[in-house]
């Protein structure tokens, strides 16, 4: 038997960013692909940009685009993501819009992030979409079901507390952990449920 050759290995995860409130979990996200030597190219949507100049300011926009081995434009089309034969390890949307889980779920691509999310789709490959809505309406809820019966992993921004997290950049960098870990990274100092003591 000839050894099954895996096409994602050293290969980059995309990251992309739309227009929901949560550009922090993003900012956190990256920086564990950075200090695990993970490649990660990034697209973010024109109400992305908005929305984390917004959250995080100048600074941390610049921080984002800084830190991304590549930065696509969102309309460009013809960029790596958008075609199928493009090597990955993973996609994620953090966060995800209901607008952009709308057009992924109904197939439309009318920018780089929906086109490469149909591309993660088709080939199979690992599609993580985190919303951060609430409440849900039922076409969202719709489109959810839509997209996970597609292949696509819904993966809400519902942050943890049982780690006790001292402030907003702890419980963003444990729910950014968490998505690493559920991708196949291991993350070593992130901090587990451990059960409870006694009776």
């Amino acid at each position: 038997m000839t050894n099954q050759i895996n096409w994602t290995e050293n290969a980059p995860v995309l990251l992309a960013i739309t227009g929901a409130s949560g550009a922090i979990y993003s900012l956190k996200f990256m920086g564990i692909m950075k200090d695990l030597g993970q490649e990660v190219h990034l697209v973010i949507s024109k109400a992305g940009m908005e929305v984390t100049r917004l959250e995080l300011g100048d600074e941390g926009c610049r921080m984002l685009k800084k830190t991304a081995d590549v930065v696509y434009g969102v309309d460009d089309l013809t960029a790596r993501p958008a075609s199928g034969s493009a090597r990955w390890q993973a996609m994620v949307i953090l966060p995800c819009t209901m607008g952009t889980l709308a057009a992924i779920a109904h197939g439309i691509s009318g920018n780089l992030i929906h086109r490469a999310a149909d591309c993660f789709l088709k080939e199979r490959r690992p599609l993580v979409l985190v919303p951060r809505e609430t409440p849900f309406n039922r076409i969202h809820l719709r489109n959810m079901l839509l997209a996970e019966e597609a292949g696509a992993v819904i993966y809400p921004a519902m942050p943890s507390f049982y780690h006790k997290p001292r402030n907003i950049d702890e419980m963003a960098l444990f729910f950014a952990g968490r998505i690493a870990e559920f991708l196949g990274f291991n993350i070593e100092n992130l901090k587990r449920w451990e059960g409870r003591c006694g009776v």
